[in-house]
């Protein structure tokens, strides 16, 4: 079974098919050697081909959820082969993880360019190398003598040229080449120069193909309401009344779940609505958000798990001026996706076919596989372009939900979640307490420093047994602050409640870049110091220095501002990337914050799409700032109280600040971009304000913490 998107509605999307017939040397097997397959295909490894027309595919190895992946890994594939970007067929490929070896196929933690810029610059040159080599063969030249340009390997001494298509066969014929040398960044005409994102003109003209978007013959539209509590189950149901709404063909009960299913979504939802499902609520019933913020903070009077213990605490502090103090709350942090959860499949005694986007689609695959008790190779992954993933569609449940209904049609179905289903049964970002405090010197340099996180642990509901009492990612860039002390200790206790928990855009680091950069400015204070000279004599990575300069120098740091207005710092190393960012925050006279303007210095290594590194900023601005004066989701009676973009709420367009970006390119291993951004908001933010009005907001939504300062 095919989907039947058009191919304008596809726009860029060419389909796994473009390596077919290509010679295949896995980039695991660099020994590998074969010939080529009679169809005159060249393939440098499994998810990168030059066809016998000349055109180069890439079958992307990383999923595109609008952070511009698409497009900054196949510069890298143009930077190699000497093709415009635009000439590169790029494809998303369904999930076979074995194939892409050894790059994992997942996406998230800012891993995309760092983790292929090896592997598939290699794999680029291997094939640059390849049809070089055959036009030497031809001419009988040394192949140091040739160059490529525009899909053609060129002589310059003579002025021969020979396009790839008349190389392709004779380069699939002879051994592949396994170690030649990627270009050096001195001849670099792609990677470092601003390029126009390539799914941009799709997806504005409504061509480019999502999850949401698919349609195939026979489909029926699902809709489904869950127990509103977490844990409840199915208590009844009014299967009569929903079938009486017009297109509506099924009714599905589960013990935890309604779906119904018609021919429109709007038939479904009213369906659903005259089905007037009932729940028996159970134990999470009485769950409340002030009860589980009780339960972090008290856990924080306990032992935590040691995370990281360096020197004497004991005697760092008996030698210490003073000790300053603080504790920070987080909250629960909801995804809220634009795209919102959907899933189609069809399930038949062959197996099982699936159409939907995810940021890990091998294990939506296996978990799809495991929820019919299919072998993995009966199930066929279609992945698509996603809306926004931010973590959220690292979770396999919307497609475990959609073939649980689709194992009991005998037509495919799209089972599409409401923007309340979505939001109400999201998987949120664990809610943190943290008490922090550091033994300063006479001069204000840290002696001890001392961090205790308490929270709900993603990392153990994933691990299970296994889970070793330290949440690898809540602790993430708490264990080697910028900040040094002689001696360190890090402690992590587990607290779980009635709300499921997981990734959203970066936990560890993101939260705990609030903590330390908020409580940087705060032990500034207490030295009397201005916070940019404060962390200047304390931080001696100078890739840290630079940016940090670099960001205060641009915003005007030390000018004088408004009465009521006020800059803020941050600054962080993680994920191989070095950002800081200055905040400029406004007080009104009724409490209202607004953030016209925020200065961003990068050093991400190589930025490979410096335009693509701005945009990512600009978006995580945009986001983190979102969550940072308004964000956060409660539990009341078991569940969560907020649905929708009314009180999960986005800046809106007069909101949102001016961002000015200063990319600061280096010759360092690359860093990941789609989650620095997001990290140095919220405590810049927050230093701004105290800066304007000299309250320490030491909580999370800001708006709301500084009408209770």
């Amino acid at each position: 079974m095919t989907d039947t998107l058009t191919p304008s509605r596809r726009g860029f999307l060419v389909g796994a098919t473009a390596l077919a017939g290509a010679l295949v040397v896995p980039l695991r097997g660099a020994a590998a050697v074969a010939p080529g397959d009679g169809k005159g295909g060249l393939a440098a490894n499994e998810f990168l081909s030059v066809g016998a027309d000349g055109t180069v595919a890439l079958a992307l190895p990383k999923t595109e959820m609008g952070q511009g992946v698409l497009t900054s890994v196949t510069m890298l594939v143009a930077e190699e082969l000497g093709v415009p970007v635009t000439a590169v067929r790029v494809s998303i490929p369904d999930a076979a993880p074995e194939r892409f070896a050894p790059i994992d196929t997942g996406t998230g933690g800012s891993t995309t360019i760092r983790e292929v810029w090896k592997p598939l610059r290699q794999a680029g040159a291997n094939a640059r190398a390849a049809l070089v080599g055959a036009a030497a063969r031809r001419w009988k030249v040394s192949p140091a003598t040739l160059r490529v340009d525009n899909g053609a390997v060129v002589d310059p001494a003579s002025g021969r040229r020979l396009p790839y298509a008349a190389l392709v066969a004779a380069a699939a014929a002879a051994p592949l080449p396994t170690d030649a040398v990627p270009q050096p960044a001195s001849a670099w005409k792609v990677i470092g120069k601003d390029t126009r994102r390539l799914d941009s003109a799709d997806k504005i003209r409504g061509r480019a193909a999502f999850g949401i978007d698919v349609a195939v013959p026979g489909m029926k539209i699902a809709t489904l309401a869950q127990s509103p509590v977490f844990g409840g189950k199915l208590a009844g149901h009014d299967a009569k009344a929903a079938k009486a709404v017009p297109g509506v063909t099924a009714v599905i009960a589960t013990d935890d779940c309604l779906y119904v299913v018609a021919d429109t979504m709007w038939n479904a939802k009213q369906g659903l609505a005259a089905a007037a499902p009932t729940w028996n609520e159970g134990a999470n019933a009485n769950a409340d958000q002030s009860a589980v913020e009780a339960a972090i903070e008290a856990a924080l009077a306990k032992p935590g798990v040691t995370a990281k213990t360096t020197g004497d605490l004991a005697a760092a502090r008996a030698g210490a001026a003073r000790t300053v103090e603080a504790v920070y709350h987080q909250p629960f942090l909801a995804h809220a996706t634009m795209e919102p959860g959907n899933c189609t499949a069809h399930v038949t005694a062959a197996g099982a076919e699936i159409w939907a986007g995810s940021q890990v689609p091998a294990d939506a695959r296996k978990a799809a596989a495991a929820k019919l008790g299919l072998p993995v190779e009966k199930v066929t992954f279609h992945n698509f372009l996603m809306g926004g993933g931010f973590g959220r569609r690292l979770e396999t449940d919307m497609v475990e939900r959609t073939v649980e209904l689709a194992a009991k049609l005998p037509y495919p179905v799209k089972l599409v979640w409401t923007r309340e289903e979505d939001i109400q049964h999201d998987i949120v970002r664990p809610a943190y307490v943290d008490r922090i405090s550091a033994a300063l010197d006479k001069a204000g340099k840290p002696l001890a420093w001392e961090h205790r996180i308490a929270g709900s642990s993603v990392m153990a509901r994933l691990m299970g047994d296994k889970f070793p009492g330290v949440d690898a990612d809540a602790v993430d860039g708490a264990l080697d602050p910028l900040y040094p002390a002689a001696a360190r200790l890090v402690t992590f206790k587990q607290v779980e409640s009635a709300m499921p928990t997981g990734w959203w855009r970066g936990v560890g680091g993101l939260r705990n870049t609030f903590v330390i950069e908020s409580f940087a400015d705060e032990l500034a204070h207490a030295a009397g110091a201005d916070p940019l000279t404060w962390r200047l004599a304390q931080i001696t990575d100078p890739r840290a220095r630079a940016v940090l300069q670099r960001a205060a120098q641009e915003a005007g740091w030390g000018k004088a501002i408004p009465k009521g207005e006020g800059l803020g710092l941050s600054v962080l190393h993680i994920w191989d990337t070095y950002i800081a960012a200055v905040a400029h925050a406004r007080v009104d006279g009724q409490g209202q914050i607004a953030v016209p303007l925020v200065t961003i210095a990068v050093d991400c290594g190589p930025a490979v799409n410096p335009l693509g590194v701005k945009a990512q900023i600009e978006g995580g601005v945009i986001f983190a700032l979102s969550a940072a004066l308004f964000g956060g989701v409660t539990l009341s009676k078991g569940r969560i109280a907020q649905s929708n973009y009314n009180d999960v709420r986005p800046l809106r367009m007069n909101e949102a600040p001016r961002v000015v970006v200063h990319v600061m390119p280096t010759d360092n291993a690359p860093g990941g971009m789609g989650e620095p951004p997001a990290a140095v908001i919220a405590p810049a933010v927050a230093n701004a304000i105290f800066a304007a009005t000299g309250k320490r907001l030491r909580r999370i939504p800001l708006q709301e913490a500084i009408t209770q300062a």
